[in-house]
């Protein structure tokens, strides 16, 4: 919906009243002085839905289901597609987004200044709307949620690695992976779409876009892509092949972050950055906090913060990133349903010694510990706080190994989101005195 459009209604209903809530309140108010704006929040109420029917459009918030809306509307998403000025990299998948999209963002920002960083990461995309020129890049890391109802595509379309998630709010996984492709679904012949080739839903997505096609993966050799052969990482382009750099060189952690690294070395290299460039990223940068995030060490242990760890995979792939080290996972949390199977028996294999839980999900992790008969191999505490959960770790946890915060759920409940979990985490790792 334009700018012009918006003003032609004299009453708009913002429902939900978050980050992004607040963010197109303040919008509205400048650029539709002359209409009449409401809030509906779940804070006002079970009934903060009724008051839909007085007013002309809706803009949703992402979190709220579209079922829920009974009269027109629209999102700050759309808004945004429908007004900017520049060219947009939007950055999808289930888990690595946020790495992906801020490894992107620092790329571009060694060959220009007129980059901006926004969606589901960092500041809602409508504050800097105002903003942009025609030169403008903008790197927007889009949810499930906020694609959904989209009607517009990026220029450059990352789709990094699906798998299931978010099914309290989608009603299958099917709606999910449609979602998350309709990122590619309203693209051009000259947008451009990049693919994971490692995993299934990924890979398939490509019968979604009409744009140019390339891949990442870090299993194969592939042409158009970005790869992992060998200790390195190479680029090949209209069958020429670049060497960009040797994995022991970059600096973050994991495995799982070469599918991320991969993303991000190509779209930076068609957007047109140069490799020496992309390089000095590489080696320099960390990591996002709470995603594998080093706290310190205290008598001997080493404590990491990997609170945005929200799924399973996610655990896992944390959990691998340290070669056998992690003795100690505290998990558990919000329970949205999700299969924890794979999950209790890969930690049953792991080098996980003690396991820590909060409730809810807490109790059907170990569920699934008992069901391959792992009750002899880990010991498992429970906990309400996470001053006992690091208070345990730091019992129970052998000098020279790991202590590891990677939930494999959400933070809801307990904490207000994963940031106050993983900050919490970090202030009482800090309390322990240092040995």
């Amino acid at each position: 919906m334009t700018i012009e459009e918006l003003k032609s209604k004299k009453k708009i209903l913002i429902i939900g009243f978050g980050v992004e809530g607040k963010a197109i309140y303040e919008f509205l108010k400048t650029h539709c002085p002359h209409s009449e704006l409401g809030i509906a929040d779940k804070k006002d109420g079970d009934n903060y839905l009724g008051k839909q029917k007085d007013y002309d459009l809706a803009i949703k918030s992402p979190g709220v289901r579209p079922d829920l809306v009974t009269i027109p509307y629209t999102t700050a998403t759309n808004i945004f597609l429908s007004n900017y000025r520049g060219k947009i990299i939007g950055v999808t998948g289930t888990k690595g987004k946020s790495t992906t999209s801020v490894l992107i963002y620092e790329m571009l920002k060694k060959q220009t200044s007129n980059v901006y960083l926004g969606g589901n990461i960092g500041e809602p995309a409508i504050n800097f709307l105002d903003s942009l020129n025609d030169q403008s890049w903008i790197v927007l890391e889009l949810s499930s949620f906020q694609l959904q109802d989209i009607q517009k595509s990026p220029h450059i379309a990352v789709v990094l690695m699906i798998t299931a998630d978010h099914l309290d709010y989608h009603k299958d996984i099917k709606e999910y992976v449609e979602a998350k492709r309709n990122i590619l679904r309203f693209q051009k012949a000259d947008d451009i779409a990049i693919i994971n080739r490692d995993h299934p839903a990924s890979n398939e997505s490509d019968i979604a876009t009409v744009g140019k096609i390339f891949y990442v993966s870090t299993e194969r050799k592939t042409y158009n892509a970005c790869y992992v052969e060998g200790e390195s990482m190479w680029i090949n382009k209209s069958g020429k092949n670049e060497k960009i750099i040797d994995i022991q060189d970059i600096l973050l952690l994991g495995k799982h972050n070469l599918e991320n690294v991969s993303a991000a070395i190509l779209t930076a290299k068609i957007v047109g950055v140069q490799t020496k460039r992309i390089v000095e990223v590489l080696k320099t940068f960390r990591g996002l906090e709470h995603r594998l995030e080093y706290v310190g060490e205290r008598y001997g242990i080493q404590f990491y913060n990997d609170s945005l760890s929200t799924i399973p995979d996610a655990a896992i792939e944390a959990i691998e990133a340290f070669d056998g080290r992690v003795e100690t996972l505290i998990a558990g949390g919000f329970d949205r349903g999700t299969d924890y199977d794979e999950f209790g028996k890969y930690l049953v294999k792991s080098s996980v010694r003690n396991l820590i839980l909060f409730p809810p999900s807490g109790e059907r992790i170990w569920k699934a510990i008992l069901a391959v008969g792992g009750e002899e191999k880990i010991k498992k505490f429970d906990v309400t706080s996470m001053h006992q959960a690091v208070f345990l770790a730091s019992e129970e946890t052998s000098s020279g190994n790991v202590c590891l915060l990677s939930p494999a759920a959400p933070s809801f409940g307990m904490f207000k989101d994963y940031k106050e979990r993983g900050e919490q985490f970090k202030k009482e790792v800090q309390s322990l005195k240092l040995s």
